[in-house]
């Protein structure tokens, strides 16, 4: 499945094949067998290309990533434990990309202001930050904390310094 995702376009059993022959001794059966079942699982398509089949990616190995971290979380019988555990174990640069990605969403989730108006948070957000900038190691040190502590202080999305509504 890692060749398909990182070629981004339909391959060939061929083409995996001598991919995969470059590292290490398989027999084309082998990976034939391994892309069949890929296709009986629903994880590429494949289209006939004379006597053979081209496969492709059903989904990107960004949308498995997020599924396999969903599932996990929602297996929880504590599910903030868990998310709290596993921000614990992120580096640095992890923490950095969870709160982009964090920003991005928020970006596109319409909140109301205290009039009860909707607007939209992202640009909001970005004009508060650029007149109030945390510091990098502030920003993870919040990131770390446990969502109770941070709901507390007021600091969840679309809180203000007081903890009410923005």
């Amino acid at each position: 499945m890692t060749r398909v995702w990182e070629w981004n376009r339909p391959v060939t059993v061929r083409e995996v094949l001598e991919d995969l022959q470059k590292e290490r001794s398989i027999a084309y059966t082998t990976v034939m067998t391994v892309l069949d079942n890929l296709h009986q699982k629903g994880w590429v398509r494949r289209e006939a290309e004379g006597r053979a089949y081209r496969y492709e990616a059903v989904s990107t190995r960004a949308a498995y990533a997020a599924a396999l971290m969903n599932e996990a979380w929602s297996a929880s019988d504590n599910p903030a434990a868990a998310l709290v555990a596993f921000f614990g174990m992120m580096s640095p640069e992890q923490r950095h990309a969870l709160r982009d990605a964090v920003r991005m969403v928020q970006a596109d989730e319409p909140v109301e202001d205290p009039e009860g108006a909707p607007r939209a948070e992202g640009a909001q957000q970005e004009a508060e930050e650029a007149q109030h900038p945390v510091p990098a190691e502030e920003d993870e040190a919040r990131a770390a904390q446990a969502p109770e502590a941070r709901s507390a202080e007021g600091d969840e999305p679309g809180a203000g310094a007081n903890g009410k509504e923005r």
